[in-house]
């Protein structure tokens, strides 16, 4: 396993956003979370990368609970991008992607060629090369969305949690993200909307309703016309595709 959640319950006071979650995310494999608003998918994705804990359950990497794993050894492993994560600072696009190599970096080392070659693959995988010296707030949401994408490559992470990362992007640019994603060789988590790039793309698929999994399995499994009825009120046709043999979604007028 890759990542796993056991019995996972969240609160906001006496409200709870999260029930008893439970899934495994495949070494190497694409996960979509798919759910309406108000699920808990954004909740369910700070709790994997470390930045929130659980009133209950628990959330292991390789098998160990992730609370007792280091903050810089987390960063050096898994990365996460926000679905509005944002900086104040007009920093260059290239200074903003170099962050993702401070957990590799000790107090006292330099800036190395690993250093170097991450950060431009990173900008050429995320389609930003030639944005690399551009101001930051010179950007488009879009350029943001993908100069973030770069930052978390840089990181050269083996997990990879992304809350609506296509948010912001024009279609070119999210299909490019998506198959991007996709090839990597890391196991990958991903909150979504679109529920055909879910199809198109994905391995796996976790469907949330009101904080608990209603569904979980492969894409042509899971999407059933009473499922999209019932978990996101749409009617809708499901079809395999002729030409990805996948899924694809034809909603009704």
């Amino acid at each position: 396993m890759s990542i796993r959640t056991d019995n996972l319950t969240w609160k906001i006071g006496a409200k709870t956003i999260l029930d008893g979650v439970s899934f495994e995310a495949q070494p190497g494999q694409m996960l979509g979370l798919l759910g309406p608003n108000g699920s808990g998918k954004t909740s369910l994705l700070r709790l994997l990368a470390g930045l929130k804990k659980p009133h209950s359950g628990n959330v292991t990497l390789e098998g160990r609970d992730i609370r007792s794993i280091g903050r810089r050894a987390m960063a050096q492993r898994v990365a996460f991008v926000e679905q509005h994560a944002t900086t104040n600072s007009n920093l260059k696009v290239i200074d903003v992607v170099k962050l993702g190599r401070f957990p590799h970096r000790s107090m006292f080392s330099g800036w190395s060629k690993a250093d170097d070659d991450a950060v431009s693959e990173a900008l050429e995988r995320a389609g930003m090369v030639e944005k690399r010296n551009d101001r930051w707030q010179s950007l488009s949401g879009g350029e943001k969305q993908r100069a973030h994408i770069a930052r978390a490559l840089a990181q050269s992470p083996q997990e990879l949690i992304l809350d609506e990362p296509t948010n912001h992007l024009d279609i070119q640019h999210q299909i490019s993200l998506m198959r991007l994603v996709s090839n990597l060789p890391v196991t990958s988590i991903i909150a979504l909307h679109d529920l055909n790039h879910a199809a198109m793309f994905c391995d796996r698929l976790v469907i949330m309703q009101k904080g608990r999994i209603v569904a979980s399995g492969a894409p042509e499994e899971i999407l059933t016309q009473d499922l999209l009825r019932d978990v996101f009120c749409v009617d809708a046709r499901v079809e395999t595709s002729p030409h990805h043999a996948r899924p694809h979604i034809h909603y009704l007028r």
